[in-house]
């Protein structure tokens, strides 16, 4: 860490009150809670809380009889689950804004360096997040429902509650938004210092069984989605190596050629 009296030190000078700090953590809180309110009112305009509702209903319905429905068993359940999904959406649509608004809010605290190792984390793991959420949405719950009608009985009619299923599918769009932000922490871990690559490698053998359990854990108890979470968590944890080595090594390799060049 630069010394603050060091005259070359960029972010001399520059230190805030507290209070300050805090007027700007509000600031940044309103801005993205209206950049939330933005998207909402534009979802509920289109494709409206029906539209978003008939979206994710399409993997469960494409494993029911074409005349069948999802039902509403709660009083209420035909208002709050809609405007559930409506923030749940919206909250995805506005993530990059959400993230602006925390890279407004670090930013001025931060080195050149730093800054251009925070931005593509930022959007990389925004990126990450909306991946896992689409591959839950195309791909796991599909396969996830065609499992569970193989078992179902013929003389049980499959009519789940939509309450029930929204929060299920929301539960597994956390549980991926958030296992695919694996290549983010590892690199993070090596970039502060707290493990190397090798102690990464090293690691391999025990995160792959930390995966599958995570998996059994976070999904429902059926073999297709526990395959679909630890696998990927695997593939990106390798992908976390990958990134460390390009992350922490070319920083490295930028000051060694500055020192040199002073």
């Amino acid at each position: 860490m630069s010394d603050p009296k060091d005259p070359q030190d960029e972010l001399a000078g520059s230190e805030q009150p507290f209070v300050q700090h805090l007027m700007e953590l509000r600031d940044r809180l309103v801005y993205a809670f209206i950049g939330l309110a933005v998207c909402m009112a534009a979802l509920a305009v289109w494709p409206g809380p029906g539209g978003l509702i008939d979206l994710i209903a399409v993997p469960i319905k494409a494993h029911m009889p074409p005349d069948a429905k999802l039902i509403a068993v709660g009083v209420f359940s035909p208002f709050f689950v809609p405007l559930k999904v409506l923030a749940m959406a919206a909250l995805l649509m506005s993530l990059p804004w959400w993230m602006y608004q925390l890279w407004a809010f670090v930013a001025p605290g931060l080195y050149s360096h730093e800054k251009r190792f925070a931005v593509p984390l930022i959007v990389l793991g925004s990126l990450l997040a909306y991946i896992g959420i689409g591959f839950v949405q195309f791909f796991v719950l599909d396969k996830m429902f065609g499992f569970i009608q193989k078992f179902t009985p013929a003389s049980v009619a499959a009519t789940p509650d939509i309450a029930s299923y929204v929060e299920a599918i929301l539960s597994l769009y956390l549980a991926f938004g958030l296992a695919f932000q694996v290549p983010i922490v590892v690199v993070l871990l090596v970039k502060m210092g707290l493990v190397s690559i090798q102690k990464l490698k090293d690691f391999r053998g025990y995160f792959i069984v930390l995966a599958f359990v995570v998996a059994a854990v976070v999904t429902p108890p059926d073999v297709i989605s526990q395959l679909a979470l630890a696998v990927p968590m695997c593939l990106l944890y390798e992908m976390g190596i990958l990134g460390a080595r390009w992350f922490v090594k070319k920083p490295a390799d930028a000051e060694e050629g500055e020192s040199a060049a002073s």
